[in-house]
């Protein structure tokens, strides 16, 4: 009996359950595991958090460094966001240079974070065209439940909150590490949220478990701050009509709200 043919009778059995509203962990369609922010679980990172919603966990680092402008932005700050799927968090995933779906995560959640201007990067610019911070966010998996792309963009958020821009030495024209720094990156004071939706069947919810997200034919990953949509990224491969993405914004609406809620409160 090959993998497919025992997958099978639970996959029906799941969108049959999807069909009446219901999920094997008695969640609601609306509604998210449970989700912990764990902080500063990094000592070299300048800010670093752990993020687990329910069985699938990831570790988000942020670090900064000293660099060169990019030439349509000399007077800005740079910002590279990258995921590493790590082989322990999953079967699935191999070692090696990066494959698509960890290019697709990091892409998505640097596009949230940029489009929604969370951080003011003309204040990371040290001397104009020539010296700006370099903003790095990394993102490792290490167990993947599904959803890592809502526990990657809520750890993205909770680590920049966060984190401290290292003291840099004019004179020396280097960071000195030896000096305690306490200045926060200059951010916007509402974050940015980034919640994906995902469709089975005729059923639309949100934070599959690996066994929802391997039936999930469509999926789309809205980011906003303030309730105004910044950013708006859809995968695989089926379409929408207009009337579901009318349900799939409203249901966003609903979910952000109490995560938010859930990021303030573990960062207290």
């Amino acid at each position: 009996m090959n993998g497919q043919e025992t997958f099978e009778p639970t996959a029906n059995r799941i969108r049959e359950f999807l069909k009446q509203g219901k999920r094997f962990d008695n969640r609601k369609l609306d509604e998210f595991r449970g989700i912990i922010i764990e902080k500063n679980v990094s000592k070299k990172a300048e800010g670093s958090v752990n993020v687990k919603i329910g069985k699938t966990e990831v570790m988000i680092g942020v670090k900064m460094d000293v660099g060169t402008p990019y030439p349509d932005s000399m007077n800005k700050g740079n910002l590279i966001v990258t995921a590493e799927l790590l082989p322990l968090s999953s079967e699935r995933f191999e070692s090696g240079p990066p494959k698509f779906p960890a290019i697709e995560l990091g892409r998505i959640i640097d596009r949230c974070i940029r489009e929604s201007k969370f951080i003011d990067f003309e204040k990371l610019c040290i001397v104009e065209g020539e010296k700006v911070w370099n903003v790095y966010i990394d993102i490792y998996s290490l167990n993947d439940d599904g959803n890592l792309l809502d526990a990657a963009g809520i750890g993205a958020v909770a680590a920049l909150k966060i984190a401290k821009i290292p003291h840099y030495d004019e004179k020396e024209e280097k960071i000195d590490y030896d000096v305690a720094s306490t200045k926060k990156l200059p951010l916007e004071k509402e974050p940015p949220l980034s919640i994906t939706i995902h469709k089975i069947g005729d059923s639309i919810l949100v934070d599959p478990t690996r066994e929802e997200e391997d039936l999930s034919t469509t999926r789309i990953t809205i980011g906003s701050t303030n309730g105004i949509i910044s950013s708006i990224q859809k995968g695989e491969s089926e379409a929408l009509e207009i009337e579901e993405v009318k349900k799939i914004i409203d249901l966003y609406e609903k979910v952000t709200k109490k995560v938010l809620q859930k990021i303030e409160k573990d960062l207290k």
